[in-house]
């Protein structure tokens, strides 16, 4: 318990440090995501080049975030990302999110869920990096190589 309480208190210090940084916020509850992963499809629709798949790619795994949220949460991931998605865009609010309580609201700003800023494009910007060193590795490798 003690361990937990440590971690617990040394999150929370991350996070007013990063306030003091840049004190913007974005909604959580994966709103975020899914409204970065619709402006991803958006554009993959308009680009007709190969790119578009990597660009769908780049929005599937965008919503791998709401969709752990909802699994974590006990409730169905494609049905839940599905209804929300939807709501996003017909409702044109990017603050919809998981509702991770079951309190009925999905709007985060009303259920007061905020990330800062930083913290998530220090979480893009990580998971980036890390697809692109994979994918140069995987350059670097010639196919058959390996295989005796």
């Amino acid at each position: 318990k003690q361990w937990y309480q440590r971690r617990v208190r040394g999150d929370a210090m991350c996070v007013i440090r990063n306030l003091v940084r840049d004190n913007r916020i974005v909604y959580g509850g994966g709103s975020n995501e899914i409204s970065a992963a619709i402006s991803v499809y958006d554009a993959a629709d308009k680009n007709s080049s190969i790119e578009q798949y990597a660009m769908r790619a780049f929005g599937e795994a965008l919503e791998s975030v709401p969709m752990a949220l909802a699994e974590n949460s006990g409730l169905s991931p494609f049905s839940t990302l599905a209804e929300v998605k939807s709501r996003q865009i017909k409702e044109g609010n990017p603050r919809l999110g998981i509702d991770c309580m079951d309190k009925g609201e999905s709007d985060m700003r009303v259920q007061h869920v905020i990330e800062t800023l930083i913290g998530k494009k220090q979480q893009i910007m990580l998971a980036t990096q890390l697809v692109r060193m994979i994918l140069k590795i995987d350059d670097v490798r010639s196919p058959g190589e390996g295989e005796e």
